[in-house]
């Protein structure tokens, strides 16, 4: 029996392929990532995958769509080659380098659209996560010290797909009955419904918690807690100030390296300290093995070669609006996203759940 991909190397691959996106504008580069990060998801994803993969796209083009939209009405006016002259509104001497309206240059435009695919790849890099890996799978392997925390962030994960969840099944259920699912009418006669579905399932989510004990701490004292938690968002903001040295063009890498040392190893103790007296029980806990080093390598594969290509051809990872040039594709950076496709051979398809199984059995039937 082949098992499943433990749920953190799928959201290790997909924050490391978003890290690489933070390092680029370029547009082919980006491209790139957005079609390994949509052939894994094709593979790869669970039964229920495809529909919040499909939100979280459909999500990155509007924000494209808003980043385009933001620019032609109110962005800076920078001399450029004028595609259109929209109606302008005079602004006060304050607000000196706005507009509202005005000559919209093609400069402007693709550089809008540069930082807007940026976002979007980010956001696609998120949804794709979130389809691959299963939110209460992750909330299982997280130690007893993150327990608490890593339960808000499931509930914050899995948002977006029960959100899409709902919805299909009140529009499911209006076109059953002969309304309309489509339009304003349509829109407005859901919200309602997918509303009090949400908030039933989180009423329903709120008695199993309190069925289960959470929040309940046993034999450990209030000052421990305190002194855990503390060190553990000490430990957290002095990784993530790491990393942006690290990361970050210009910033002092020298003081990188300690600081994500010291903080990890705060966040390690915190943990460890918060951890003590927590019990709690697994079932089948999810093992972290080959499969899941060489995800989480090929997710790195993709910012080494970003950052390296960065070395070897610097100002190809940024593409130029002032003047418009065609984007460059350094080597490096294409061999390290080629490698990102690893997880989709070095991993099982997760099996259909037997609810679904029959579900199709009773369709087939029909």
């Amino acid at each position: 029996m082949t098992r499943s991909l433990h749920p953190g190397a799928w959201w290790a691959w997909a924050l490391l392929l978003a890290t690489a996106a933070t390092r680029t504008t370029n547009p082919l580069l980006l491209g790139l990532l957005l079609g390994v990060v949509a052939f894994v998801v094709a593979g790869r994803r669970g039964p229920r995958g495809n529909r919040a993969f499909g939100f979280f796209v459909r999500l990155g083009v509007l924000v494209l769509a808003m980043r385009l939209v933001f620019e032609a009405l109110f962005g800076s006016s920078l001399p450029g080659h004028v595609l259109v002259r929209l109606p302008s509104v005079p602004l006060p001497s304050a607000l000196a380098g706005l507009r509202i309206g005005g000559p919209l240059t093609a400069e402007s435009l693709v550089s809008a659209g540069y930082g807007g695919l940026q976002l979007a790849t980010l956001l696609i890099c998120v949804g794709a996560a979130n389809s691959l890996a299963s939110p209460r799978r992750l909330l299982r392997s997280l130690p007893g010290a993150l327990y608490e925390l890593g339960v808000a962030v499931t509930v914050a994960m899995s948002f977006a797909p029960q959100l899409v969840l709902a919805g299909s099944r009140v529009r499911r259920a209006r076109r059953l009955r002969g309304k309309s699912t489509s339009g304003l009418r349509g829109w407005i006669g859901s919200a309602l419904p997918v509303l009090q579905d949400g908030l039933e399932s989180s009423i329903e989510l709120a008695a199993a918690m309190d069925s289960r004990g959470f929040g309940r701490r046993g034999a450990t004292s209030r000052t421990k807690a305190r002194v855990a938690s503390s060190a553990l968002l000490i430990g957290l903001l002095a990784v993530a100030a790491a990393m942006y040295g690290l990361l970050a063009t210009g910033a002092p890498a020298a003081v990188g390296l300690p600081l994500l040392l010291g903080g990890s190893a705060t966040a390690a103790a915190a943990v460890l300290l918060g951890g003590h007296g927590v019990v709690r029980t697994k079932y089948r806990p999810d093992r972290w093995g080959g499969p899941e080093w060489l995800v989480t390598l090929a997710g790195g594969a993709a910012v080494f070669g970003v950052i390296a290509a960065g070395r070897v051809a610097p100002g190809s990872l940024h593409t130029g609006a002032y003047p418009i040039v065609a984007p460059a594709l350094p080597w490096p950076a294409v061999a390290g996203v080629a490698l990102a496709l690893l997880p989709a051979f070095v991993s099982t398809k997760p099996p259909l759940p037997r609810r679904a199984e029959r579900g199709e059995l009773i369709g087939v039937v029909r």
